[in-house]
């Protein structure tokens, strides 16, 4: 007799869980997991020690603490004009994939439909299963990563409930344009259709890359529900602090969900979070500049090793091509990221795993290498892949 339950029997391990394991095995350098390897901000990581000798260390309000979620209001009316009440219309989560599985949870029901684009990040698809939603898949297209318009307005149901737009995208680094988002906006009204959009990535841009806001597209606010997190932002992936925004009927939505699945947040990380949203615009600057350096490091030290790079737009990621390196035998991305941890020593993810089953073809001409590393990590990576043509 199994004891495992059917929603979650088909799942396996988590592919980031099975390459870190694999690249400890092996002594890789790991570029796989998007989690840097360096600490975030002082004054932020500051913050969290004064609030854990200030009391901070009880339950917070479920829904978040008030200066917290002030704090998050504020920044989004710093840097995308959004007001927000942060009463009603924000709530503090256990970073953004709690709060994406709460979202799925308190805004839809068994056997509605939610539009995911794939590659997809990949709890989107198992919230969904475990919620009793069935996704429909709707294919972003190398090298541009491009959206087919037709394609996409078919996948458009009476059952569709919500559509998820993560931007800039994991693992790609597309950053959706206007054009796209305007699409993606006029289809929710056409079809009274939810937009849950993941923003985690919102201020790791490069070149002219400019994030929009899909909130703040005319006849979005009250149909769009905003999900963004501490981790990437302040280099804190650990202290798993994210928040959403939206309309008050879709938050109080969420938190209906939330109060049972975590109910409070770690009360003295909530309030250093507070301290990071309100860093001045230098911080977000120098982050931008730092995050561009090693994008551009990578790219170069990727193609010089022989890869074929795409270049992202935002993000933690470079999606790589890697056909007509060694060794001949290897046929898929799996089997080259094994590969290229067993012998090489250098550790990436096989985004095929990203793709639904019947199109994982899709995503094996391309494995995808994390930046987020300090720069000897970086160094060290690219020595190693400067010697593959000689294992």
């Amino acid at each position: 007799m199994s004891y495992m339950a059917d929603r979650v029997a088909g799942f396996g391990t988590t592919i980031f869980s099975e390459i870190n394991a694999l690249a400890r095995q092996h002594g890789a350098i790991n570029l796989g997991q998007g989690a840097p390897d360096f600490d975030g901000a002082p004054e932020v990581l500051n913050a969290a020690v004064v609030a854990l000798n200030s009391s901070y260390n009880q339950y917070a309000p479920g829904a978040g603490m008030p200066h917290v979620k002030q704090a998050v209001a504020d920044h989004a009316a710093r840097f995308y004009g959004q007001s927000l009440d942060p009463l009603t219309q924000v709530l503090i989560t256990a970073g953004a994939t709690e709060a994406m599985f709460a979202a799925i949870l308190g805004l839809t029901d068994p056997g509605d439909e939610i539009i995911v684009f794939q590659p997809v990040y990949d709890s989107y698809v198992p919230n969904a299963h475990m919620a009793g939603v069935v996704p429909h898949y709707v294919t972003l297209r190398a090298p541009e990563w491009a959206i087919d318009p037709d394609e996409l307005a078919a996948a458009f149901t009476p059952r569709t409930r919500a559509i998820i737009v993560n931007t800039p995208h994991n693992p790609t680094g597309k950053v959706f344009s206007r054009a796209e988002l305007t699409m993606i906006a006029d289809l929710c009204q056409q079809h009274n259709v939810i937009a849950i959009v993941d923003e985690v990535y919102e201020h790791i841009l490069y070149d002219d890359a400019q994030h929009l806001r899909l909130a703040t597209l005319p006849g979005m606010a009250e149909r769009t529900l905003t999900i963004s997190s501490l981790g990437k932002t302040f280099s804190v992936t650990g202290w798993k602090i994210g928040w959403v925004m939206g309309s008050a009927e879709l938050v109080a939505s969420v938190n209906r969900a939330h109060q049972f699945i975590t109910f409070a947040v770690a009360s003295p990380l909530q309030a250093a979070a507070a301290t990071a949203l309100a860093l001045p615009d230098q911080y977000f600057d120098t982050l931008r500049a730092t995050f561009q350096a090693k994008r551009d490091f990578m790219l170069s030290a990727l193609q010089a090793a022989g890869f074929q790079t795409l270049t992202p737009q935002g993000g933690y990621f470079i999606m790589a091509g890697w056909h007509g390196l060694p060794p001949a035998s290897v046929t898929d991305d799996v089997a080259f990221t094994r590969w290229l941890i067993e012998t090489v020593g250098v550790a990436c993810i096989p985004p095929s795993f990203f793709y639904r089953e019947s199109d994982r073809a899709l995503g094996c001409d391309w494995v995808r290498f994390a930046v987020c590393k300090q720069d000897a990590t970086l160094n060290a990576a690219v020595e190693r892949l400067g010697r593959m043509g000689r294992t």
